[in-house]
């Protein structure tokens, strides 16, 4: 049952692990096994160091995801460096808060960049890879606000929408060739990117009053879901979204 869940020999590609969910969820694999290569805008070598002291390979790339043309030669440089690549994380995401009527373009055009379309190329970068040679596992991390409007995000609802759809239809062409391409959506978690959210006693209580598990989630959560879909446990589960939101949806 253990070899079932291990990532042993697995390289995965990670983007979004220096902070939050994504150096929880890159840690973890590590954990189980994994070697892993962690995307970012600036190194934090504590994940680093935290996943090479797992007994794995780890190693930081600089990148800034808001260059989509670049996304080739990133995946190329990941490949050349492990010399393949088994699981692709799409973690890496971005949010601005505006009412709708005055949300600039600017950071419309930013969130939609990050969240949607570098998501989709690092998707069909690296899935190219993998139907060549007839297996992998994408994970795209979705949210709530896949299947909800939210207040004052609109770019982040509509990127999240979006991610969770072309899962849907990626795997609807790839899944015959043995690449599985789901998505988590995470709950309300306890990190840097709600930090509004939590100063806002009046919402921050709203919230948790509809999650029946009682608390908002930790980082620690998303790694069970993370490695179930890594790994060859999950290898008949195809163009779904797991939540892991302590029941919110369910509320």
């Amino acid at each position: 049952m253990q070899d079932l869940f291990s990532l042993k020999d697995k390289v995965v590609l990670f983007t979004g692990g220096s902070r939050g969910l994504g150096k929880a969820m890159a840690i973890a694999m590590a954990k189980a096994g994994a070697d892993v290569a962690v995307v970012g805008r600036k190194l934090d070598q504590d994940v680093i160091d935290q996943i090479t002291s797992c007994g794995v390979r780890g190693k930081f790339f600089e990148y800034d995801l808001e260059n989509i043309e670049g996304i080739p030669a990133l995946v190329s440089k990941v490949k050349n460096e492990f010399g393949h690549i088994d699981v692709l994380v799409n973690n890496a995401g971005v949010q601005k808060r505006h009412k709708a009527v005055d949300f600039p373009r600017e950071d419309w055009d930013f969130v939609i960049n990050v969240n949607m379309n570098a998501v989709f190329f690092m998707c069909q970068e690296v899935g190219r890879l993998m139907l060549a040679q007839g297996k992998g596992k994408i994970i795209n991390i979705a949210s709530l606000l896949s299947f909800q409007g939210g207040l004052t995000v609109p770019a982040y609802a509509a990127s999240k929408g979006a991610v969770a759809q072309f899962t849907k239809a990626l795997s609807n062409e790839w899944a015959s060739q043995g690449v599985n391409v789901n998505c988590i959506a995470p709950g309300y978690m306890d990190t840097e990117m709600n930090t509004a959210l939590l100063a806002d006693q009046n919402r921050s209580k709203q919230i948790l009053d509809r999650i029946p598990a009682g608390r908002w989630g930790k980082p620690e959560d998303m790694a069970g879901a993370v490695i179930y879909l890594a790994s060859d446990a999950s290898n008949y589960v195809n163009g779904t979204t797991m939540v892991v939101d302590g029941g919110w949806m369910g509320r």
